[in-house]
């Protein structure tokens, strides 16, 4: 990163970069929903992504990149996605007690489509389960969860990037304090705390 007189400029070098990095997250996105939709198999997108996708329609200039892949599945519907992504040439683990599918063989953890349950917990001391696939919605070239499902499941991990994306969602007029008594009090509250903290 050059400086002049005080100001930082990227290089060229490191934009290419980080353009490749998050075309290289849609790459996988796309490939990954898909071979789910060509083999019928029911799925959500999740996670940043989604976020991402909701915030597009409103305002295509606030859409934060991620650089992870999150899809919700039903467990019963594993096997034949394993299959059906086996021949796009991802490749299955289970780690630390986390389903994914690696971006080839020699990929590393970030470089992969993680897959949470429908109807399960994330982690066990989750306020809720995940919600099912069928609260989805196509949103341009894959499906997404619902958006009220969506901010549930984000209010319920909560961690800082969480957080972040409801701000985001809040940001575009999403979501707002009418939101509050649509949500159980653990929720709530945790939403409430967002809105009264804009900048974090």
């Amino acid at each position: 990163m050059a400086e002049i007189a005080g100001v930082h400029f990227v290089s060229a070098l490191a934009l290419e970069r980080m353009v490749t990095a998050v075309e290289k997250v849609r790459n996988r996105l796309l490939r990954a929903t898909g071979a789910l939709e060509q083999a019928q198999i029911p799925y959500a997108v999740v996670g940043g992504n989604a976020v991402a996708a909701w915030v597009g329609e409103v305002d295509d200039a606030a859409v934060r990149a991620t650089q992870d892949v999150d899809i919700l599945l039903r467990r019963a519907d594993l096997e034949r996605a394993k299959e059906t992504l086996a021949a796009k040439g991802f490749v299955y683990r289970h780690s630390s007690g986390i389903d994914m599918f690696l971006d080839g063989p020699s990929a590393k953890a970030r470089d992969a489509v993680h897959i949470l349950f429908a109807g399960e917990k994330v982690r066990q001391s989750d306020f809720a389960e995940a919600p099912d696939v069928a609260e989805s919605r196509t949103a341009g070239e894959f499906k997404t969860l619902e958006l009220e499902p969506l901010v549930k499941m984000k209010l319920t991990a909560f961690r800082r990037k969480d957080q972040v994306h409801i701000e985001d969602l809040i940001e575009v007029g999403l979501v707002d304090a009418s939101w509050i008594r649509r949500l159980p009090p653990v929720l709530a509250e945790r939403l409430q705390g967002i809105l009264d903290t804009p900048d974090g």
